[in-house]
């Protein structure tokens, strides 16, 4: 795929994440017609209907609801009161779209038997629709990790290929008929899925006819390198890394491996996330770019990188131009972070604009509580 962004871009970036820190609100916000922005929002973690800027989303996916005997449930305690607060923030904002997302890394045991039959997918989508009744939500987003494989010590099997669009075809039947029987008239239910970024989830479903089901794809593109691999490298990268030491895939390629597995690209969303990873004890070649690590590997969410490590304590902030990827580097302490910045958002955003993809959607809300991230999302999506 050519990519077609201003030369500008191919600067080091470290002018605009400059400039970032400097910028302030003016006009209040007007929703973006074009593009989603598309916002997971934990159950798990505490926040109010003021901690959210529902003025630069789109949409809001709550994360997560399981799946219990074959149907879709609540787990945590805090849910009900966190719908209404969700229903209040839309009559707020009428243009933005709740849905609930189902499963995750760590819930997602009961999709293989959900979607085993003709009857469990009845089932399963039957009770995916009490669930946006119950709660007045307006979609459901699925978010099995993996159809066909093992993921967090799931059950699966190799028919999960096929079942899961199966299971996509009943729950778009049942959910069109929802939206008749519930008059939502030019505002159906919506039903989208979360994949992830690299061909052998896409080997392992069929995206060519799953997709024509789904409003639209949430693509992960993070996560590419973590705690799970003793050498360091970006997590989010656009593109590769010339050095041919980084991942396998980055965001460009995983886009590019959907469009060729029969997706749309106006039906395609770009991941990105809104916290980085570490790795400690890293060798000190290249400033510990795709070096081997010894220590721990952490997470951290943006705020906390802005508030006591970007420029301080020893990190120095450095610019990959070919992945087009920002990482922290500290010589005393040889810890390496990899994450994201206004400047390979900005560059994210571009990428979007140029494919006519359908926007961006993010991992986590709450991750950003300075509101750059999501500030520098909605100004460049907004700006065409």
């Amino acid at each position: 795929m050519k990519r077609n962004l201003p030369a500008i871009t191919l600067l080091s970036g470290f002018f605009f994440f400059a400039c970032e820190q400097q910028q302030t609100e003016s006009a209040p916000p007007e929703p973006l017609q074009d593009y989603y922005i598309i916002g997971y929002l934990t159950g798990w973690k505490s926040w109010e209907i003021e901690d959210v800027a529902a003025d630069r989303l789109t949409h809001i996916n709550y994360a997560f609801v399981d799946i219990v005997d074959g149907e879709v449930v609540s787990y945590l305690p805090d849910d009900p009161e966190n719908f209404a607060k969700l229903q209040r923030l839309r009559e707020q904002h009428p243009h933005l779209k709740l849905l609930v997302s189902v499963g995750g890394w760590t819930h997602s045991k009961g999709f293989s038997d959900a979607a085993l039959t003709e009857t469990s997918r009845r089932r399963f989508a039957q009770s995916a629709v009490d669930f946006l009744r119950k709660y007045e939500l307006d979609g459901v987003d699925l978010d099995w990790e993996y159809p066909a494989q093992i993921g967090d010590n799931n059950p699966f099997r190799p028919e999960d290929k096929q079942n899961f669009t199966l299971m996509l075809q009943e729950l778009r039947r049942q959910l069109n008929q929802a939206s008749g029987e519930d008059d939502r008239g030019a505002d159906p239910y919506l039903l989208t899925i979360a994949t992830g970024a690299n061909q052998n989830y896409l080997n392992h479903t069929e995206m060519d006819k799953a997709q024509q089901y789904l409003d639209f794809i949430n693509i992960m593109t993070y996560d590419y390198a973590g705690g799970w691999i003793d050498t360091t490298a970006h997590h989010a990268n656009l593109y590769p890394s010339t050095t041919g030491k980084g991942s396998a895939i980055d965001s460009e390629k995983g886009v590019a491996q959907h469009v060729a597995a029969g997706i749309p690209l106006e039906k395609i969303v770009l991941g990105v996330p809104f916290y980085g990873r570490s790795w400690e004890e890293v060798d000190t070649t290249d400033r510990g770019l795709h070096q081997p690590a010894a220590g721990a590997a952490r997470s951290y969410a943006y705020h906390t990188l802005v508030d006591s490590m970007i420029g301080q304590r020893g990190f120095e902030r450095h610019w990959d131009p070919d992945a087009r990827s920002p990482y922290l580097w500290n010589p005393e302490s040889h810890t390496f972070v990899t994450f994201e910045d206004t400047a390979s958002i900005r560059l994210k955003a571009e990428f979007v604009k140029a494919r006519g993809m359908a926007g961006v959607m993010f991992w986590e809300y709450n991750s950003d509580t300075t509101g750059t991230l999501l500030k520098t999302l909605y100004r460049e999506l907004k700006a065409h």
